[in-house]
């Protein structure tokens, strides 16, 4: 059995800690900064601290800009498999977000007329940030229990629809400033405290499931919803994403060890590549669960019902 690399593009917000852990390839995208200057974007701040981006963002948020890894720099990470022998996985950001899926197939393509001795299976995660990083270090764990490269890239294409992410994005004025909502509605929302509950569609994008109203109850709704949609959650490990919300991950962090005594939770920045456009306020957990329904009706009914009731 041919062994095999696992590579994701830097949207998976895998750290080098994890890279290392689990023997990961990340492929830099690209993030143009307000002074114009292109720059390789990694899961790492190398380039300013967490607390500066984020507060520079909400300044300027569309002086940022991010694009992919273009098709000539994702064949040279294949490449460089190529060169050891192995064959590749390569997981990318949802393809209802980004290009980079189409990217990868092309380069795939290119590589493989160099050597058609090698095998690369491209996965369209649906999935970004830390969903598309659990799912990676799904993927490398699957390999570290023997595994091959068919069985590994079947079982995340089996699965990825069941990968869910429960939390809210309570800065309401950036995505107002995104063009992705009126103003009116979004310093009203921020006033009363709303908390937009989101769950990827069946399409990989986010959608709001629902809105609940105040911080502590969101976080019981949010308890609720893991409850009902998680499968196995004390075997699982949890990522819980946040940009600049750091103390309000801490407390989701307690609050899920202390209903499901999980095998780990692990708080995950979102870095650059995906933080330009999800912009401050960001505080969700990924896990894997009950496959998501095609119009997120089931999905709904849950925030529903828990808004009622806790």
């Amino acid at each position: 059995m041919r062994q095999f690399d696992i590579l994701a593009d830097a949207s998976c917000d895998i750290t080098d800690d994890l890279q290392q852990k689990y023997d990961i390839h990340v492929i830099p995208g690209h993030m143009c900064l307000p002074d114009h200057r292109d720059v390789r974007t990694y899961p790492r701040w190398d380039l300013f601290g967490r607390d500066e981006f984020y507060a520079d963002l909400k300044k300027r948020p569309n002086e940022y800009t991010t694009s992919p890894p273009n098709v000539a720099e994702i064949a040279q990470a294949l490449e460089e498999s190529a060169e050891k022998g192995r064959d590749a996985l390569l997981l990318t950001i949802s393809g209802g977000m980004s290009g980079t899926y189409n990217f990868a197939l092309q380069a795939r393509n290119q590589v493989l007329e160099k050597h058609p001795e090698m095998t690369i299976h491209c996965v369209d995660s649906l999935r970004f940030g830390p969903g598309l990083g659990l799912m990676t270090v799904h993927a490398a764990e699957l390999r570290a229990g023997g595994a091959d490269l068919g069985a590994t890239a079947t079982w995340i294409e089996d699965n990825k629809n069941r990968y869910h992410q429960a939390g809210w994005l309570d800065d309401l004025s950036f995505v107002a400033k995104k063009g992705r909502l009126t103003h009116s509605k979004a310093f009203f929302g921020t006033l009363a405290g709303v908390k937009p509950i989101g769950e990827f569609d069946y399409n990989g994008l986010t959608t709001v499931i629902g809105k609940v109203k105040g911080a502590q109850k969101a976080y019981e709704v949010l308890l609720t919803y893991i409850a009902e949609t998680a499968e196995n959650p004390g075997e699982q490990t949890f990522f819980i994403a946040q940009t600049n919300r750091l103390p309000q991950a801490e407390t989701f962090k307690r609050m899920i060890e202390e209903r499901f005594h999980p095998r780990e939770v692990r708080i995950q920045d979102v870095h650059p590549c995906c933080g330009v456009n999800i912009g401050p306020g960001l505080m969700a957990a990924y896990y894997v669960g009950k496959p998501i329904s095609s119009d997120l009706s089931a999905e709904r009914a849950i925030i529903e019902n828990a808004s009622r009731t806790v």
